[in-house]
């Protein structure tokens, strides 16, 4: 059986772009899995979509950090956004959901940001390796639970070698593309299995694809073939437990 698996993202529909095969193979296996979003409220517009995507993928009930978005201020309004949110505070949040979840891996976005470098990416890749360290210690967030240590984690990424049709297409729209060294990445899943799921599941964020703009945009208006060589590989870079060989075709605790 494969490990239990928390994804920590950013944002509605970066679970189902950047571990969506990842979230649907482990689910099919019979593990747990489960996803942690540190933007967007749970009575924003976004939400049910994120509901939707996460059936798909049988990723459970959404979990919400609940903080506003860097470029989106109709996130969580309410709420600070989450680059300005005070860290110890975003930590707490997150390692609350990991000792209620107790996963054996824990995946987020890469340090440069994920292909774009969003802001929001950029410090949710901060937060979760704050969080997932803090986790295990009793006396760090001692509010949040019982300690639990994940075995691993893994930074969601992309290959200079692996981006592919996706600079083209994300220049096009006026983004930059972040991509990393093909020696950083440690960890390339084949899920092509799994890839009709995943495409559902960014389907669901429907708000994301009738835009022009936005990834799950650009990928309904490619060719069906175009658009399965993209999404049909998912790159990770194991952070944790130290300089260890992993597994080069699945993540592994």
């Amino acid at each position: 059986m494969l490990p239990s698996l928390l994804a920590v993202f950013a944002h509605p529909d970066d679970e189902s772009l950047l571990a969506g095969g990842v979230l649907a193979q482990h689910h099919a296996a019979g593990t747990r899995t489960a996803v942690v979003t540190a933007t967007w409220a749970p009575d924003s517009r976004r939400a049910p979509e994120l509901v939707d995507a996460l059936s798909v993928l049988g990723a459970g009930s959404p979990r919400l950090l609940g903080y506003d978005d860097a470029r989106n201020g109709e996130a969580a309004p309410a709420q600070p956004r989450l680059i300005d949110a005070p860290l110890d505070e975003a930590v707490g949040r997150l390692v609350a959901h990991i000792r209620d979840f107790r996963p054996a891996i824990v995946v987020t976005h890469d340090a440069v940001g994920q292909l774009t470098g969003h802001p929001d990416h950029v410090r949710t890749h901060q937060i979760t390796l704050l969080a997932v360290e803090a986790a295990g210690l009793a006396h760090l967030h001692p509010d949040a639970g019982p300690p639990w240590q994940p075995t691993a984690l893994y930074a969601a990424t992309h290959p200079e070698s692996g981006v592919g049709l996706l600079r083209p297409l994300l220049e096009g729209v006026g983004k930059r593309v972040l991509a990393v060294p093909d020696g950083y990445v440690t960890t390339s899943v084949d899920v092509t299995l799994w890839a009709g799921l995943k495409w559902r599941a960014i389907l669901a964020h429907r708000s994301e694809v009738a835009r022009e703009s936005p990834l799950p945009g650009i990928l309904a208006r490619l060719p069906e073939a175009d658009r399965n060589q993209i999404i049909q590989t998912e790159h990770f870079t194991r952070l944790t437990p130290g300089p260890t060989k992993s597994d080069p075709a699945r993540l592994t605790a």
